[in-house]
């Protein structure tokens, strides 16, 4: 009985020392494409005179937002088209990830701010951790708008998420307007969203 309790203990360590190494390795990566990213998007905004922020190619921008169905943090099943109609503000973010924890109080307040005008907020959390810990994550933020947690499916569908923060501005139609990567720093980078947001409201208005 004894040897059969240090085997499965055994398997458990193991099976713990594997699942740690996966996630770490995916936030080195993650990381470093950030980072990268980051660095190319500074050395060209020198040379430019402009500011810092995260450049990418869009993939999604014109074409229809990917419907999916996710489970929220009170384990709900959420679908985007459960608001079809409605302008999307939708955020790829992570707990490890600085700049996201950075956006997300901004992100509450516009939530706030803009819900008259029926814009809706759903961060989607990238992380392979348990549930209780990106709830934590989000409460600490004082993030009230929705938080899903992805599968397998979304990120691809996406067009794969290699920088975080990653939104998507979905509007009316259903269609992605814009989708953007990184921020900018302090006052200018929350004055860019905000002003993303309104162009996203404007955007079929009726």
């Amino acid at each position: 009985m004894r040897k059969m309790l240090v085997v499965v203990a055994m398997i458990a360590g193991i099976t713990l020392l594997i699942w740690a190494g996966v996630h770490n390795a995916r936030e080195r990566r993650m990381t470093m494409q950030t980072q990268i990213s980051k660095s190319a998007a500074g050395s060209a905004a020198a040379r430019a005179g402009g500011d810092t922020s995260d450049t990418l190619t869009p993939k999604m921008t014109g074409k229809v937002a990917p419907a999916f169905t996710l489970v929220d943090l009170d384990g709900k099943k959420v679908s985007l088209a459960d608001y079809k109609g409605k302008p999307v503000f939708l955020n790829f973010w992570a707990t490890w990830c600085g700049p996201c924890k950075l956006e997300m109080p901004w992100l509450e307040e516009f939530s706030k701010k803009y819900a008259s005008e029926g814009l809706v907020f759903l961060g989607i959390s990238t992380d392979d951790i348990p549930k209780a810990t990106i709830a934590a994550t989000a409460h600490k933020l004082g993030v009230t708008y929705t938080i899903l947690l992805k599968d397998d499916k979304v990120e691809n569908d996406y067009g794969g998420i290699d920088m975080m923060p990653q939104s998507f501005y979905i509007d009316r139609t259903g269609k992605v307007m814009l989708e953007t990567a990184g921020i900018s720093d302090g006052q200018g980078g929350k004055d860019e969203i905000e002003a993303n947001i309104r162009k996203l409201l404007a955007s079929g208005a009726k």
